[in-house]
Formats: structure tokens, sequence, C-alpha cells
């Protein structure tokens, strides 16, 4: 074979070998130096191929691919293309999102040595990723070698990112030859996971409440189980998809601000399953039960590790916690507190939101948890609240909360909506604008992507923060208000997309139900949405006396 056949050889059993383990999607940024494993993605049908332009846009694609559990692959060109993975690669590593990281190279010699489009690639997303390998420009002699490494990172991307530095040589372009027989196995096994710890002791405790949250990698048939056993409430955010469970708790934003209730209900033992929820008021109430009255603070599961306030006592297993049989609360008042006062505050929010004919961002929120028919992704911002303060109990939604960050949304939606049919996705006008680029191409893409632009003209979340009543208007409204004045309808029509404003509630669930893409924009005045979620507290305030 000629060095060229040998690097096309080399693509096309890495290939072979994923598919032979289950990888079914492959997300192309365009570029020259990935040509022989472009081309190798190319031909196989197996592997489902999406070209995406921009290469910020493709990793976060990639990530959405990979939010059903299976790794997906993710490849560049070499030099600054593989840094604009790097948003994506830091969203999967801190939500343990399987990915495949492909990012082409330039052979040794054309390294640290001035030459076009190379940079440093070697580890160059750090402690980010699980796995990294930068095997060299295949040659025939390593060749027994190939499947170990195609098979060692999809063992390794099984709970995170990893990186494939690939270093092709001119020519790009050969043929591929007989492929080795699948006979190799994972070459280096994954680290074992880090011992959890024993069921402290006290654990079983009257006062208890179970915070649900997402990314845990806990079945929710298990949280069902420790409630039955104690009676405990289940205060469950959106990404735990857990709000369906018996004794949920959806309202405890609203329920926590009531200085009242959040004194007569301070816990000992809390629970957190999976990451927290994004209410800061939840997260005050339970550091002050433990850092002021000592409750005790267990945490299950991941991803990662979850610490926040350094006040974990111990990180056990669900199966370890139902294994001690607690009674918790059973027979007592405590649940059936937590029910009485979780309807009333449904009924106030419900009534609140009833009562406004036109759309608000709470109200969008509700009509979208209760009508999509599509999985539904929101941006880190104040969407995701809005789903966990005022989506009720049919809320369900992913947010890209590793990192917290805003970029990236609507392309982790093309992800969804690519892997899994469709998606609807729920994201500012600044979310929309930093990641529009998704945008391109979508029309011919065939994808469901419905999506839901709640247009403030601005960052409406810091209409929140101390900085809005502290700094002067304008100072406040350049740093942080920052309008821009950007036209959705007319971005979005721009790359052929049907767009729409909408107002009215109605307005909004006709448009769901009709598939996608399209872009609808909902107006909002960044004041106006605080003195709504004032009026939403206050009803619930009211309600609870």
């Amino acid at each position: 074979m000629t060095a060229a056949d040998v690097q096309s050889t080399f693509c096309a059993t890495l290939v072979d070998e994923w598919i032979a383990l289950g990888v079914r999607h492959a997300v192309v940024a365009p570029g020259s130096r990935s040509t022989p494993m472009a081309v190798a993605l190319a031909a196989r049908s197996e592997i489902a191929l999406h070209v995406v332009h921009d290469e910020r846009s493709a990793a976060f694609v990639a990530l959405g691919l990979g939010l059903d559990g299976i790794a997906s692959l993710v490849l560049c060109t070499s030099g600054t293309a593989a840094a604009n993975f790097y948003p994506a690669v830091v969203e999967a590593g801190l939500s343990a999102v399987p990915l495949i990281v492909l990012t082409a190279d330039r052979p040794d010699e054309l390294r640290a040595v001035g030459a076009p489009q190379t940079i440093d690639q070697v580890e160059l997303y750090g402690s980010h990723v699980r796995w990294f390998a930068d095997p060299g420009v295949p040659t025939e002699v390593g060749r027994d070698g190939w499947r170990p490494l195609a098979a060692t990172a999809v063992a390794f991307a099984a709970d995170g990112p990893v990186q494939l530095n690939l270093a092709f040589r001119e020519p790009l372009l050969g043929t591929a030859h007989a492929l080795t027989d699948r006979t190799a196995t994972v070459s280096d096994p994954p680290p074992a996971p880090t011992p959890l710890d024993p069921v402290p002791a006290g654990f079983d405790r009257q006062r208890g409440v179970i915070l649900a949250g997402g990314r845990s990698g806990v079945d929710p048939g298990d949280v069902a189980e420790l409630h039955a056993l104690t009676a405990w409430p289940v205060l469950a955010d959106p990404m735990s998809e857990m709000r369906g469970l018996a004794g949920a708790v959806t309202t405890a934003e609203s329920l926590l601000r009531h200085e009242r209730f959040a004194a007569d209900h301070v816990p000992e033992v809390i629970v957190r399953i999976g990451r927290p929820a994004t209410s800061k008021t939840l997260a005050q109430w339970c550091d002050r039960a433990v850092d002021e009255f000592g409750a005790l603070l267990v945490q299950v599961g991941g991803p990662g590790r979850i610490d926040p306030g350094h006040n974990v006592r111990a990180v056990c297993s669900l199966a370890d916690l139902i294994a001690q049989e607690p009674s918790g609360a059973s027979g007592t008042t405590w649940p059936a507190r937590w029910a009485h006062a979780e309807q009333q505050a449904e009924r106030a929010i419900a009534s609140t939101l009833d009562a406004s004919a036109e759309l608000n961002e709470p109200g969008v929120a509700r009509v979208v948890a209760e009508h999509a028919d599509t999985p539904v992704i929101v941006a880190s911002s104040m969407p995701v609240r809005d789903f966990e303060w005022f989506g009720g109990a049919r809320a369900v939604a992913h947010s890209n909360r590793g990192a917290n960050g805003i970029d990236g949304v609507m392309s982790t939606a093309l992800g969804v909506a690519l892997g899994r049919g469709a998606a609807t996705v729920v994201v500012g006008d600044i979310a929309f604008l930093h990641d529009a680029n998704a945008l391109v191409g979508l029309a011919a893409r065939g994808a469901d992507l419905r999506v839901v632009v709640v247009d403030n003209d601005g960052g409406g979340i810091f209409s929140f923060l101390p900085q809005a009543a502290t700094l002067p208007p304008e100072q406040f409204e350049l740093l942080f208000g920052t309008p821009h004045g950007a036209d959705v309808v007319a971005l979005a029509a721009a790359h052929g997309m049907p767009a729409s404003t909408v107002t009215a509630p109605a307005d909004l669930e006709a448009q769901l139900a009709v598939p996608g893409p399209w872009v609808v924009r909902i107006a909002s005045d960044r004041s106006d949405n605080v003195a709504v979620h004032a009026d939403l507290h206050a009803a619930v305030a009211e309600a609870l006396g």
C-alpha cells in the first residue's frame, strides 16, 4: 500500500470498529486535513453523516446527539477548528455526555515550525476529556493496534468526551484496502469509579427531603422506592424527569420565598440526587439547614463531584440508602404539609398565568411544558429557571447545566432533533443570536426543530441581579442589559426558515403542534418580566397566608 492508502485503511478500520460498537452518528465540519477520516465516514451508510459548517455549532450538535447515551463522532480539520470545539467539550465533560472528538492534525515535521493552519493540539482539552491519544501518522506496522485504538475511545467515552488527535500526511486521498478482522479487545480499560461512602449514622430522620436534579444517572424507579419508604417529598426540577413521581414538589422556588413556610419546613436530612436545581433560594435554604441546624446532606449520583456548599456529609448509592429501610416521615404530617402547600402554590401560579391574555416569559414556559410533543431543550438562563419555577408537573427538559453557558443551545437542540426525530428549543434572544449558525442549512436538513425565542432585546436575567438596582440605568444597559436591536424573525427568514411573532398562549400552543423547522418569537420587556415574576411569587405567598 502507498502511504495514502495506509491512512485511508486506518480510517476505514476505525470507522468499521465504531460501527460495530454501536456508533451511529458523525458530525463533520468541512476541512482539508481531515479528508481521510471524512471520506471513510461518508463511505459507510451505517453512519448518519451531518455536515455542519461552523465547528462550535458542530460540536454542540454532536453533544445533542450524545444525550441518548451513545457516543457520536465529531470531526474537524487542523488548527483553530479544534479550538472551536472547546465549549462543547467542556459541557460534555461536566455533564458526562459521550462524545468522541476527532481532531485532524499535521504530522510531526510540520508542528511548531510555523506551518499554516497548525496549532498545538496535543491534549488540547486538558482535564475536560476522559482520555487522549495522538497515535501519529498511521503505518502498516501498527495496524494491529487500530481496532484497539477505536475500541478504547468508545470505552472511555462512555461517560464523557475523549480526544483522538489524528495526524495525516499529504497526499490525503488514498484507497482503503482490506480491513483487519474484529478480534481485538479494549487495550486500556477506563479507570474504576470512585468508591462510595457508607450511609452515615442518623440518616433515618422524620423531616427529610429528596432533591431530584438532572444528569444523575439514577433510575427514577429507585427514587420512587425511597419516597415510598420515607414519604419524604421529592423536590424535582425538570431536568430530573421525575416530576411525575408520587410526592413531587414543583413549586419550591415560590414556597421557600415564603419566610414562615421555609422556617417551618427546615429539613433534618437532605438527599440530593444529581446536580442542584437553578434555584438560589433552594440552595440557600439547604445550606442553612446544614450549617445552622445540623441537617445531614447526602449526595447521590453525579455527574462528577457535586458539593458546591462544601457540606456534603456522604456520597452514597441510592441502593445503599434503600437497603437501610428508612421509615422517614411515614405516619407523620410531614408529607401532607408539603403536598397541601404544593397544591396551593400550583393553583396560585396557574390562575395568575391564566389571567393574562398575552404571553409573558413564565407563561411561555408553562405552554411549552404542557403542549410540546417533542423533547424540549431550554437555554441555561431565564428559560431554564422559568421551566423549573413555573413549568408545572409536566415540565421535562434538557439544559446544558454542566458549565451553565448559553452557547450552543440551538445546536444542541438540532442534535437532539437529528437523533430523536424532533425537538423544541426555548431560548432568549441573546442565546438565539449567539448560536445562530445552527440555522445554516437547517431548512434543507429535514430536521424537525421548533425554535421558540423569548425576545426581550438583551440579557433579561441580569434584571434580577443587584446590578439592576445598584448601577445607573445607562451603565446597566451598556454592560448587562445589552440591547442589540436585532430582528429575530428577519434573521430566521434569511436562512429560509418560516418565522413569525405570536402574542397569545393559544397561538403558541397551536404553533407547537406544527412540525419544524420553524422559528416563533414572543416579545417581552425586561422590566415587565421582573414584575411578572414578583406577581407570581406574591400570589403563592398570599395563598399560603
